[in-house]
């Protein structure tokens, strides 16, 4: 009987321990990463006049003020990053919209009374939402000439630090800083332009595909490979009941008439 157990205990064992290391490769292979989704809509967010039922909301009205006082510094960005402004300003919305049907505790006490942006610092930071890694790689690409996303020597120094001071946590208080976003956008813009940049020298030039340039700022740098028919897409974005995905919903907002006062297409 005794014999019978202790095989038994060990068969159990060896279970949990195929279990354990079968989950642990999957995390490390990405298995178990939110797919998100391809947008099938995207012909539709690209043709124009696209319908825009998300800005008769509440948290629409918040964004379209917040958004307003960060003009100066937008532009600022995007002139530097070499990016349009309203690219920056797309993918921003999206993340914000996406803050705000997501965190509602935090839209409810913080974003909508002050009507502010919301920043995030923890897997992802500030405004646009740029989780650590992809921050140090946009820094990197800059001073990398062998790199597909160099974009030459008058970028190299654009996110250049002072000297003897602690790189990342100057880093997460230049993207977190709730008081100037010019870093956040300065980021986002980066990683566009190099994204962009990367296409172009592939042979696919991708810049005015706001869809698809948003949904690889979604997915990530790993994730960019040019080809010839990149599809939308990215997390899925549920505005009152609607089920965008990240780059179908930033493109919606690009070929819309919101903000165009201000950063036109």
């Amino acid at each position: 009987m005794w014999k019978n157990i202790f095989k038994a205990i060990i068969i159990i064992f060896a279970i949990i321990g195929f279990v354990l290391v079968a989950g642990y490769g999957a995390v490390r292979l990405g298995l178990t990463k939110e797919g998100g989704i391809i947008d099938m809509q995207r012909e539709g967010f690209l043709k124009g006049n696209a319908d825009v039922p998300w800005s008769d909301t509440e948290e629409w009205q918040v964004l379209d003020e917040a958004i307003r006082r960060d003009e100066a510094v937008i532009k600022r960005a995007a002139e530097d990053s070499g990016v349009h402004p309203r690219l920056i300003v797309a993918n921003l919305i999206t993340e914000q919209l996406r803050l705000f049907f997501t965190e509602r505790e935090a839209y409810k006490q913080f974003f909508y009374p002050l009507k502010i942006l919301g920043p995030q610092s923890k897997f992802s930071w500030g405004v646009m939402g740029m989780k650590e890694e992809t921050a140090i790689q946009v820094e990197a690409n800059l001073r990398n000439p062998t790199s597909p996303f160099y974009l030459g020597a008058a970028y190299e120094h654009l996110l250049d630090m002072p000297e003897l001071v602690d790189v990342p946590s100057e880093r997460f208080a230049r993207m977190t800083d709730q008081h100037n976003h010019y870093w956040s956008y300065l980021y986002a813009g980066l990683y566009m332009k190099q994204i962009q940049k990367q296409w172009e020298r592939a042979g696919f030039p991708i810049a005015n595909n706001v869809a698809v340039q948003s949904t690889l700022y979604n997915i990530g740098f790993q994730n960019s490979e040019p080809k010839s028919n990149p599809q939308a897409g990215g997390a899925e974005i549920e505005i009152e009941g609607t089920v965008y995905s990240f780059g179908g919903l930033a493109a919606n907002f690009y070929e819309s008439d919101l903000l165009l006062d201000i950063f036109p297409r």
